[in-house]
């Protein structure tokens, strides 16, 4: 015995706010996404570059992640790399006081 078919009727105006809150979900997940990658589109920098942006010569800052003072990544090659995170977390670790010496 075959089955027949269902057919649905639904009003179109009645799957506006559904179609609407969907579309508004996916939006924000996009410009979520979007605030996450830098606007120069750089999600890493070279430990030269990262060494430059922080003021400081490249073995420096090699030292420093050797010793565990600042995240880094290794991508292929063994190459190491910094997020704009990993640079502002080494950043606020290193605040000084107003009122302390440095």
């Amino acid at each position: 015995m075959a089955e027949s078919p269902i057919a649905l009727h639904i009003d179109p105006e009645a799957l506006v706010p559904l179609v609407r809150a969907i579309v508004a979900e996916v939006l924000s997940q996009v410009e979520a996404g979007r605030q996450q990658v830098p606007e120069n589109g750089k999600l890493a920098f070279s430990e030269e570059e990262a060494a430059r942006m922080l003021g400081l010569e490249s073995h420096v800052l090699r030292d420093e992640r050797r010793r565990g003072r600042i995240g880094a990544s290794s991508i292929v090659g063994r190459r190491i790399r910094y997020t704009r995170a990993d640079l502002m977390e080494y950043l606020s670790k290193r605040r000084v006081n107003l009122g302390e010496q440095i």
